[in-house]
């Protein structure tokens, strides 16, 4: 991975014991891998391998030698608790700059592809096929994303979150 890439690019390892961050950061746009195994050494490879950096709570990963000598980022997460936590992420590494929200999918990480109305006719419910024009599908899980009201309040929230940030 080179030194110049953008922030956008960015691209990380959830920890389990951070587990909602990835989707958080999903629904921001970066993509965010959930390891929920217990062997450290093979997520540690996984991010290194994959130019991912390491979300935890677990202090000893940041004690080993590819984090210290800045081979492999790795941000310890302070807050037990998920809001303080992506708030954390939000602020230490200046993500709201650089926000596609809704553009991967939350369930499973892949870019989300724009579909007409007419391709999901059959596939939301009647209430949303009336009510809303713009439509993601996620190519892999198959999952169908529209801007409702569970939209608009994750959109919400993130605006608060960012606020908080800033003061």
């Amino acid at each position: 991975m080179g030194g110049n890439s953008s922030v956008s690019e960015m691209r990380f390892i959830v920890d389990h014991n951070v587990g909602k961050l990835a989707k958080w950061l999903r629904m921001m746009g970066y993509d965010s891998l959930f390891f929920n195994g217990d062997d450290d050494s093979q997520m540690v490879r996984q991010a290194l391998a994959e130019g991912r950096m390491i979300l935890t709570r677990d202090s000893g990963i940041m004690k080993r030698r590819v984090v210290n000598n800045g081979r492999l980022k790795a941000l310890l997460i302070e807050s037990e608790e998920p809001e303080r936590q992506i708030q954390q992420v939000m602020t230490s590494l200046a993500l709201m700059k650089n926000l596609r929200p809704f553009t991967l999918c939350l369930e499973c990480n892949h870019p989300l592809v724009e579909r007409s109305h007419e391709e999901v006719k059959d596939r939301v419910p009647p209430h949303v096929y009336k009510t809303q024009t713009q439509y993601m599908e996620c190519p892999t899980c198959h999952r169908i994303y529209w801007r409702g009201t569970h939209w608009e309040a994750m959109t919400r929230k993130l605006e608060k979150l960012a606020k908080t940030n800033e003061s």
